[in-house]
């Protein structure tokens, strides 16, 4: 064991004490007006993240979950329909399409950037799929209208969006953007020739501002951005009870309304963000300069030519995970896996009927992921106590055993 220092896996402290004098007066200014609900902070924080996104609207909500769920339902997926998705990614993503009644459809990663892989997709659509006389698609697994695409932008990673949208027009398949993760990420779209912002290619997509996200509140929120301006509208229904005045009911909604307080908080923070996110790719070049020089013994993330990525996690590979593990918290350092079982092989979805082996790149990826430590507080003294961890841990593993396979990056 050592008595250095620990390094957090999350740092919730040091933004919050460099924002404290902001943050405390406007807590203040709320108890003054005491609107906790709704109002000026609330469309204030819409209008400003709906730029930051460069979509035409913003709603926000109760949490990142509330958003998926919401943005579903206000597209039309109903009881009865079926959804794609991966394997690779929180429960929230599925649970999400559960609750408004659809099915869960999953689809293998790419193995480069652990986000939907565009090929295993077009084989589901044109080979796992039949054609209805109106053209929808119909799982031949599960005989369900298949009806929308949720891809997952994962650790800040952008997925592969100009393949999954051509597919989603050529099908009629509504794509709703997982951007829970990707808050300031970036794609480069060939199709539009131009850099588009994760929350702003899709029908609508969800962010989850979950205290340890790039953009996070004090608390639970989440906001859903889209362009059009009826998917907007029903969002605004469904999370307050479906009103469309007050007591007048149009539809049936939930309690899923956002804060002021948590509102004013994120507003704050959003004009830090693209300095964090920035800060972010800092500490991550740090990381892959010093870790890509272990010759195989460990995959680090890649940038994809087509992503600005936003690293809201950093990921890493090794054969032996464990022993990783381990050796970090020997040395007084925080770490996480995400994730370590995938949905298909969780106890929640085993009445799918999904088994191991279904999915080999996400079961493969779930037995070797790491998540070390990664902020924009991150200090060059921290990140060398945490790469020089990973590299005696690898160096240990070889001195003792002969390997009979690495990982090639």
């Amino acid at each position: 064991m050592t008595n250095s220092p620990k390094i957090p896996f999350i740092d919730l402290v040091g933004p919050h004490v460099e924002l404290q004098e902001e943050l405390v007066a406007a807590f203040q200014e709320a108890l003054k007006n005491a609107a906790f609900i709704g109002g000026p902070m609330v469309e204030g924080l819409e209008h400003e993240f709906a730029a930051f996104c460069d979509a035409r609207f913003c709603v926000g909500v109760g949490s990142g979950t509330d958003a998926l769920r919401f943005a579903l339902s206000a597209a039309g997926v109903k009881e009865g329909d079926a959804v794609i998705t991966v394997p690779n990614t929180f429960i929230a993503t599925t649970e999400a399409i559960t609750q408004v009644g659809a099915h869960p459809e999953f689809v293998d990663v790419d193995e480069s950037t652990s986000t939907m892989d565009p090929e295993k997709l077009r084989t589901f659509v044109e080979m796992d799929c039949d054609r209805c006389t109106d053209g929808r698609l119909i799982s031949k697994r599960t005989g369900l209208r298949v009806i929308a695409i949720i891809p997952v932008h994962l650790y800040g990673h952008p997925a592969d969006m100009d393949p999954i949208m051509e597919l989603a027009e050529r099908y009629r398949l509504i794509v709703i953007e997982d951007a829970c993760q990707a808050h300031g990420a970036e794609y480069f779209s060939t199709r539009n020739n131009r850099w588009m912002k994760a929350g702003s290619i899709g029908r609508a997509a969800a962010f989850s501002f979950y205290p340890g996200k790039n953009l996070g509140a004090c608390g639970e929120a989440g906001a859903i951005t889209t362009k059009d301006e009826e998917i907007a509208r029903k969002c605004r229904m469904i999370r307050d009870h479906g009103q469309a005045k007050k007591y007048y009911h149009d539809v049936e909604g939930y309690n899923g309304r956002l804060d002021a307080i948590q509102a004013a908080f994120l507003r704050i923070k959003l004009k830090q963000l693209p300095r964090w996110n920035q800060g972010r790719r800092d500490r991550a070049q740090v990381y892959g300069n010093q870790l890509t020089k272990l010759h195989g013994s460990a995959v680090v993330p890649l940038a994809a030519p087509w992503a600005r990525a936003v690293y809201h996690m950093y990921v890493i590979r090794v054969e032996d995970r464990d022993a990783l593990i381990a050796k970090l918290a020997a040395d007084n350092i925080g770490a996480g896996i995400h994730y370590p079982i995938p949905l298909h092989l969780q106890k929640a979805y085993a009445h799918l009927g999904y088994k191991e082996g279904d999915f080999p790149i996400s079961e493969r990826l779930a037995k070797e992921i790491v998540s070390l430590p990664m902020y924009p507080t991150l200090t060059d003294v921290q990140q060398s106590r945490v790469c020089q961890a990973v590299k005696q841990m690898l160096a240990d593993r070889l001195s003792h055993q002969t390997p009979s396979a690495v990982l090639v990056s």
